[in-house]
């Protein structure tokens, strides 16, 4: 069974996966083998921007295998659906975030970026977050604020200082020796934790003043996800590099960092070849992450991001949910005691409703569906959660 094969030939990262056994995938929904649709409120961790198999990404994939796939290592060929792809993007953001380097994967595009940040101020320090998540390579787990998961792996990257989000008093660590400041713009492992109370101006400013690279992390948050092409927009705080991933190719794998011109140039020389890929701005994920950004920019994806947080939060009003986190399609489910998240996950997993934790906070449950949900489809979720934890019954397990 495939299952079996799945527990035996590919390696777990847990010892008790949910192992749903996928036959196809469309919209809102994930199929299994018994042809049973389950509806996807997680969208591969905020990845599925435009849902499953969204017909102008698959168009997009099928007309760029038919004239290149791999042809060079980054950087070294000109492509027309990476340099279309980098153009767009620049077209939409700040000025100062005009030059992107395209590589495989959100946690590459961390290492790229504090690379490029040590690269161009010659200082060493960096600062994070405190209960941070960027990815789980040696660099950006050097970053995660929660020694649980990381002290394993020790040693790291040395020079690493942390902060608490959202506490002013702490920003006194950013000195005139870092290099950079990473921080999520929304905390993502953590909780789902918006700034408040100006917070990311006021590490803007801190980092001006001490000459300091603010690198925002948007792998989760970006695209849309929070009723912004990226949520940065919302806290009037632009970084010096921008980092992106997950929701940028609609279900691809794929990340970027974008910083502008004159620092990405300290990438070229002393040493030649500062961050190299051989996969990175590969064509078909360009293409696909160029028609994802496309559907998203010009119809209205982003402004109905935050109608449908509304019916969200209107449909999931329960004694057992203590409070509602996030912004837009980003948001948590926070309940008393980790057990009942347990059993939220758990008991919609067998009533085909795809529900997910997040990384540090147990007490949490994800939802981060496709962009493109309907609204009858929140409806049918949300009646299935709420009638799942009216049937939910304490234990004496904490």
């Amino acid at each position: 069974m495939l299952k079996d094969d799945f527990l035996k030939y590919q390696a777990q990262t847990t010892p008790h996966p949910l192992g749903l056994e996928v036959s196809h995938a469309k919209g809102s929904y994930i199929y299994d083998l018994n042809g049973d649709k389950h509806l996807d409120f997680v969208a591969g961790v905020s990845a599925c921007s435009l849902g499953h198999c969204h017909s102008k990404v698959v168009y997009a994939i099928k007309e760029q295998t038919e004239k290149y796939m791999h042809v060079m290592v980054y950087g070294e060929y000109a492509q027309q659906p990476a340099v279309a792809y980098s153009k767009f993007l620049a077209s939409l953001l700040p000025e100062n975030l005009e030059t992107t380097y395209l590589v495989n994967s959100g946690t590459e595009a961390i290492e790229g970026a504090i690379k490029l940040a040590r690269r161009y101020t010659g200082r060493s320090q960096l600062i994070a977050g405190n209960k941070a998540y960027h990815g789980n390579t040696m660099g950006s787990l050097s970053l995660m604020g929660y020694e649980e998961r990381k002290s394993a792996f020790r040693p790291l990257i040395p020079d690493v200082e942390f902060i608490q989000f959202n506490l002013e008093s702490d920003l006194q660590k950013i000195t005139e020796k870092t290099a950079a400041v990473v921080l999520e713009t929304i905390q993502g492992g953590a909780g789902f934790i918006l700034p408040k109370n100006g917070y990311l101006e006021k590490v803007r400013r801190r980092c001006n003043d001490m000459g300091a690279v603010l690198i925002l992390d948007e792998i989760q948050p970006g695209f849309g996800r929070t009723g912004k092409l990226f949520a940065f927009e919302h806290y009037n705080c632009v970084p010096d590099i921008l980092v992106i991933g997950k929701g940028m190719a609609s279900g691809l794998p794929v990340g970027a960092f974008v910083a502008s011109k004159k620092m990405m140039d300290s990438l070229q020389d002393r040493p030649k070849l500062g961050h190299i890929t051989t996969f990175g701005g590969n064509p078909v994920i360009a293409a696909a992450s160029l028609a994802t950004l496309k559907e998203i920019s010009e119809n209205q994806l982003i402004k109905s991001t935050l109608t449908k947080e509304k019916l969200f939060r209107s449909l999931l009003v329960h004694p057992l949910i203590k409070e509602i986190r996030g912004k837009g399609l980003m948001l948590a489910l926070l309940f008393e005691k980790k057990e009942i998240a347990d059993y939220l996950v758990l008991t919609a997993a067998k009533n085909r409703l795809i529900l997910f934790w997040l990384l540090f906070e147990s007490k949490a449950v994800r939802i981060s569906p496709p962009l493109t949900i309907s609204e009858d489809e929140i409806a049918e979720g949300c009646e299935q959660i709420t009638r799942i934890l009216n049937a939910y019954k304490p234990t004496s397990v904490n």
